[in-house]
């Protein structure tokens, strides 16, 4: 008798072993799973403050270039690598589109018929700055898909700025 309660004893805390370790293993999945989540959250805030930064930098780029050649229009360009690596999500893209305000400027200029500006000494320009990147995790991202086709996430700024 006493011999068969010594046996199911060992037996009971096999099981009792066995449950404390699927108690374990399940935690951990789980805080594993809630760390990644973290972590992903925080690269998607960092790409969209580096595009946020991005775009200030290159529209003060394009004001240069304008206060030293007058009729630039556009400028783009890839930051942190290739044109194919940044459509792949390794880097960003950024387009500068200028416009030019009023009919005595001095350059071509779309809104110059559309929009009358008093008499004033400079130009006034549009500087529309669009800084393209995707996510890398996305699973377009590792098509080389033109931006016209997938834009991925762009963040857009305008700037009014009389030169």
């Amino acid at each position: 008798m006493r011999q068969y309660i010594q046996q199911s004893r060992e037996a009971f805390s096999i099981i009792t072993a066995i449950f404390l370790i699927v108690i374990m293993s399940t935690l951990a999945i789980f805080v594993a799973n809630l760390s990644g989540k973290n972590i992903q959250g925080t690269v998607a805030q960092y790409r969209t403050e580096q595009a946020i930064l991005y775009a200030k930098s290159y529209t003060e780029f394009a004001i240069m270039a304008l206060t030293a050649k007058s009729c630039v229009s556009t400028i783009s360009g890839d930051i942190d690598g290739t044109a194919t690596e940044v459509l792949q999500g390794n880097g960003y893209h950024v387009d500068v589109d200028i416009q030019y305000i009023g009919k005595n400027n001095g350059c071509h200029n779309t809104l110059g018929d559309l929009v009358t500006t008093a008499t004033s000494q400079g130009q006034i320009v549009i500087i529309d700055t669009y800084v393209h990147y995707r996510n890398p995790d996305d699973p377009y991202a590792l098509s080389s898909t033109p931006w016209t086709t997938n834009p991925g996430i762009t963040y857009h700024r305008r700037t009014l700025q009389k030169l």
